[in-house]
Formats: C-alpha cells, sequence, structure tokens
C-alpha cells in the first residue's frame, strides 16, 4: 500500500468552509481520477486536519496527479479558492509504504486448477493440514495480482508444474471465501512436493473413483464441474490506459446425446 498523507494547519473559524471546499471539489475530483481516501481527521484543539489517501504505487499517483490538473473541476476549485481567500495557515504531505498487510479483506480470494497432462490425468496434491484429502493444486491471490498469474505461480511453488489455462469451470462461494476453479494443461516441469505439499501425483480421474481422493464435501463439485471439460472466458486487465493482459476464451464440450 501506498499512502499520501496531507496536514493543513487551519484557523477553527474556517473549518465549516474548509469541509464544505473538500466534500465539493477536492474530494470528488480525487475520487474521480482513481485515488482512494482511507480517511479525514481533525485534532481536538480543531487547528489541524490531516488527510490520507491511498494509491496502488508512486507511479500511479504520478498518474492521477496529472489527470486531476487537467480536470475541469480542478480550475473551478482554482478558481473558488481565489474567492475564498486563504483557507489554510499551514500545508505539508508525505508519502508512506506500507510494511505489511494487517487488516482482513472482506473476502478472501483463491484460485485452483483442473490441470491435465497429455494422458489425461489430473493433477491433485494433498497438503499437511488437509492430509486427510487430495484436492486441485492452488491457493491465495495476493493483492493487485491477476486471478491467472496467481494459479500459475500457486502451482509451480506447490507443485513444480508449469501449466497453460483455458477458462473458468466454475466460481465458488461460503461467504467469506470466493473459490474460482480454472481449468488448463501441462505444459513443462516435473512433479514435485513442496513446504505445502505432502504429496503431488497425476491421477487418472472418473465418477467412479473420485470420491476415493475427493474426500472434502466443498472440494468435490468443484472437481466433479472441471471433469466435464467445459470452461467459460476469462480476462484480466489494467486501466487507466485500458490494457489487456491475457484472454482465456474458454472451452464448450459438445454434448452428442
Amino acid at each position: 500500500m501506498f499512502c499520501r498523507r496531507e496536514v493543513h494547519r487551519i484557523s477553527p473559524e474556517k473549518i465549516i468552509e474548509i469541509n464544505q471546499f473538500f466534500h465539493e471539489y477536492v474530494m470528488p475530483i480525487q475520487l474521480k481520477n482513481g485515488a482512494t481516501l482511507i480517511g479525514r481527521w481533525i485534532t481536538e484543539e480543531e487547528n489541524e486536519i490531516v488527510t490520507m489517501w491511498n494509491y496502488p504505487s508512486y507511479d500511479e499517483y504520478l498518474k492521477i496527479e496529472e489527470r486531476v490538473k487537467k480536470d475541469k473541476l480542478h480550475k473551478q476549485a482554482q478558481a473558488q479558492l481565489l474567492k475564498l481567500g486563504k483557507l489554510f495557515l499551514d500545508y505539508r504531505q508525505e508519502f508512506l509504504t506500507s510494511t505489511g498487510v494487517y487488516h482482513s479483506p472482506k473476502q478472501t480470494v483463491t484460485v485452483s486448477g483442473y490441470i491435465t497432462n497429455e494422458n489425461g490425468e489430473a493433477l491433485l496434491v494433498q497438503t499437511y493440514w488437509r492430509s486427510d484429502t487430495w484436492e486441485l493444486p492452488g491457493g491465495g491471490v495476493d493483492d493487485g495480482e491477476t486471478l491467472d498469474a496467481a494459479l500459475c505461480r500457486e502451482i509451480f511453488e506447490e507443485t513444480g508444474i508449469n501449466v497453460k489455462l483455458f477458462g473458468v469451470t466454475g466460481v465458488y462461494s461460503n461467504g467469506s471465501t470466493l473459490s474460482i476453479v480454472f481449468h488448463g494443461k501441462r505444459i513443462g516441469g516435473d512433479v514435485m512436493t513442496s513446504n505445502e505439499t505432502k504429496d503431488v501425483r497425476f491421477v487418472k480421474l472418473d465418477e467412479l473413483n473420485v470420491h476415493q481422493y475427493i474426500t472434502r464435501g466443498k472440494f468435490l463439485p468443484r472437481v466433479l464441474d472441471a471433469m466435464k471439460g467445459n470452461s467459460i472466458p476469462y480476462e484480466s486487465f489494467t486501466v487507466r490506459p485500458y490494457k489487456l493482459l491475457e484472454r482465456l476464451e474458454g472451452i464448450v464440450i459438445q454434448d452428442e446425446s
């Protein structure tokens, strides 16, 4: 997390004008152009206001500031400041970089993959903390990471396998965790365990034996859905400016029955 802290020293009698100016001009301009407002506070003596903004990075902050300066509302704000006169006694700003993540997100996002090899066998892992079942390889998505990049990273870290993804086979939620399953194939690497995986192997799964491997109820539908071979498109991208990072077209298996 990259933050900007603004500190305005003020005269208490100017509070109403300052708050009105902030809510009418400053906040809308910043939010419109991509900044995130963390919060705004005033001291007990009402002589200092602290405002905290959040940005994806310093480079993104610079881009946002450029857009702010070109915004019509910014020009209107400057004109309004001339009418209001001097609102602030002093001003300073500083930039802060987070030393870690200390809050739990509203939802945890995880990804996993139904990955097959040239023999049609599915890649399964057995973790140390869930050794009673086999499951699809995958893990949590890091802050700012795209789903496909997170999955490819997790699969390689857990199994040593490099993969190519085709599309999404299902989305599953228990209210606090959102799980997205992809379909893909092995394109390289050698099977190996990690500090997370007790065992890793390719298994020929079918409707008769899948329950022998996938013994936890929450994992079974994900595997059964993926075994059908169908997947839907998926895209990852950036904005300002828009840039497509990855598009998976998905696969539709024709039902010949």
